[in-house]
């Protein structure tokens, strides 16, 4: 039986990055090859259609997942012990991509109601907060004593003003150490984002980003850079498609080019 989803302009835009995970993982070569993306979206009554997802943007949420599981299972081998926060999940299988270790605490982050339909869609995996990002205090019931994995991806753009770098200070200053992983956005690209058919057709407004990848070390928040991967020269644009796979590789001469085409950005605290 469908399940049809009341959620507001904000909220749906974790129907747009599940659209393009379950694309891609219908793919003949997928990127990230997430099949319970797609069995969960065979479950939701939505015009799926109507977001209009181009190859480029499943190209690019494949890969930026990927990138960003990367980083998680790498920390959580290091630190069996972590507390891994997965920020506007929406509805993200990466607890169920990345399988974490026992000993790790995972904590799935999104809007309350966004929280209700994970319990729905997938539940068990990981501990749920029901939560506005933007709110200072959220946080005040994590665990404190050990190592952190923050993940923020597709975040940026959308919390107004200074509430990213803001909570981003909030939660650093709350645990011992551990790293910060995100899609880093230029601003060109976080103000570009209106005029993509998928974001007009939410309606919705997007425009927060930075340009050089060292700024949030000045946010006060104990970050160093420890790595600006750059999406346009990793070794999956081998498994785009063939006129996608040649425009990608064309950007990748140019680091300012390769900015705005996507990149995975990691620091340390």
């Amino acid at each position: 039986m469908s399940v049809r989803l009341d959620l507001g302009p904000i909220q749906e835009t974790l129907l747009l990055t599940l659209h393009a995970r379950a694309l891609d993982s219908r793919a003949p070569a997928p990127i990230l090859g997430d099949v319970r993306s797609a069995e969960i979206e065979e479950r939701i009554d939505y015009d799926f259609a109507k977001l209009k997802v181009k190859p480029s943007l499943i190209t690019g949420t494949a890969l930026r997942a990927r990138k960003l599981d990367d980083a998680v299972r790498r920390f959580a081998g290091a630190h069996p012990d972590a507390v891994v926060l997965d920020l506007g999940c929406g509805l993200d299988t990466r607890v169920f991509r990345c399988d974490p270790p026992g000993g790790v605490d995972w904590y799935d982050v999104d809007f309350p109601e966004v929280v209700a339909l994970r319990s729905k869609f997938l539940p068990g995996r990981s501990r749920l907060i029901g939560a506005d990002l933007s709110t200072p205090g959220w946080a005040g019931g994590l665990p404190d004593d050990r190592p952190a994995m923050i993940v923020a991806e597709g975040l940026l753009p959308f919390m107004p003003g200074d509430t990213f770098p803001r909570m981003v200070r909030e939660l650093t200053g709350r645990f011992p150490g551990g790293e910060l992983v995100l899609n880093g956005y230029t601003r060109f690209a976080a103000w570009a984002m209106k005029y993509h058919p998928s974001i007009k057709a939410l309606n919705i407004k997007a425009a927060q980003g930075f340009d050089d990848p060292r700024e949030p070390e000045h946010w006060g928040a104990g970050l160093t850079l420890a790595e600006e991967q750059l999406l346009t020269r990793v070794p999956e644009v081998d498994m785009f498609p063939r006129s996608l796979r040649a425009l990608t590789r064309l950007m990748a001469r140019s680091t300012a080019l390769s900015r705005q085409g996507g990149r995975v950005l990691r620091y340390r605290f």
